[in-house]
């Protein structure tokens, strides 16, 4: 096996600091072949990172296991060895496809790797009979996150969770299971419309959706993504959010557990949640707080006021990582 070359960046200063002059190259031709190979390498460097601009690699799908059950994966951007990765956590509907194009947006404008997965029982992850029960977002924090992002060999991550994900962001980041030794080191949580304790407006806009999915479109809609787990993902979901149970469903005692720096992004009008879940996550996390309040906005702010929101997670993630 061949020695590893060390090249220099500037081969013009290459050739003055070894002192080749013209005249000393006339004199010792031997010194052109080293200098003219340091050149080319520059040169195919350069073209290689011309083309990667040009055109991005795709993304890479595979498969997880986690908790047991098979997961859909995708990675977009440089890989956990090369750059910190951005943990997406999709909502209580979504999946990988429901994320579409924005991904691959964040990983090209941070340049960050960007692990996006379906939970068990969404897209095109193994299938879940209902009834989940009604600490599924605890299960999904405590037993299958830390699994995901072992399998898929994550070491220093932003978590970026729209609301379910949202709430299971904060429950790992809060348990004792982010602090552990070899756990990768979580550096912010970036949340959308995120949810602490369940309100009557939550509620109430859940009913709405049964309504949608049983006498409109919402289930052929939903299908687009979820194939044949269309029914497992939304009965799992809405029966749990309408069981008089889940009143009670609380993860404020988690807050205190969050030293890192933490975004919520939130809309004013949002149909599923106020601003006191914005104000409860300020007053119970420990670590530096910003907020980014959207008037005339949905519930998915990524998809409603996509460059504002973008923007504001790329602010947040340059100011994390310095």
């Amino acid at each position: 096996m061949k020695s590893p070359k060390l090249y220099l960046n500037d081969t013009g200063l290459l050739t003055h600091l070894l002192g080749v002059t013209d005249g000393r190259l006339h004199e010792e031709p031997r010194l052109l072949g080293p200098i003219l190979e340091n050149f080319v390498a520059l040169e195919l460097c350069k073209q290689v990172r011309l083309y990667t601009m040009a055109f991005p690699s795709m993304p890479e799908q595979f498969n997880i296991v986690a908790a047991h059950h098979r997961l859909e994966a995708v990675w977009h951007g440089p890989s956990p060895d090369s750059a910190p990765t951005i943990v997406m956590l999709h909502e209580g509907l979504g999946c990988v496809a429901g994320w579409r194009d924005w991904p691959a947006r964040l990983s090209r404008e941070t340049g960050l790797g960007v692990l996006v997965y379906s939970r068990w029982g969404y897209g095109g992850s193994d299938p879940v009979a209902p009834p989940r029960p009604l600490g599924y977002m605890h299960d999904e924090a405590l037993d299958s996150l830390p699994e995901v992002l072992a399998a898929a060999g994550v070491r220093d991550a932003i978590l970026l969770g729209h609301s379910d994900g949202a709430s299971i962001a904060l429950i790992y980041a809060g348990s004792s299971l982010s602090k552990l030794a070899g756990a990768p080191r979580i550096r912010g949580l970036a949340l959308l419309a995120p949810h602490v304790f369940c309100e009557e407006i939550s509620v109430a806009a859940i009913s709405r959706a049964r309504e949608a999915y049983l006498h409109g479109d919402l289930r052929e809609r939903l299908a687009r993504h979820h194939g044949e787990n269309v029914d497992g993902a939304f009965w799992g979901w809405n029966r749990v959010w309408l069981d008089p149970g889940f009143r009670d469903w609380n993860l404020e005692e988690f807050l205190p557990g969050i030293e890192v720096p933490v975004l919520v992004i939130q809309s004013q009008t949002d149909p599923y949640g106020t601003l006191a879940q914005v104000e409860a996550i300020e007053r119970g996390v420990r670590g530096p707080f910003s907020r980014r309040i959207l008037p005339e906005c949905g519930h998915a702010p990524q998809k409603d006021r996509p460059d504002e929101t973008t923007a504001a997670v790329i602010d947040f993630v340059a100011r994390t990582l310095l």
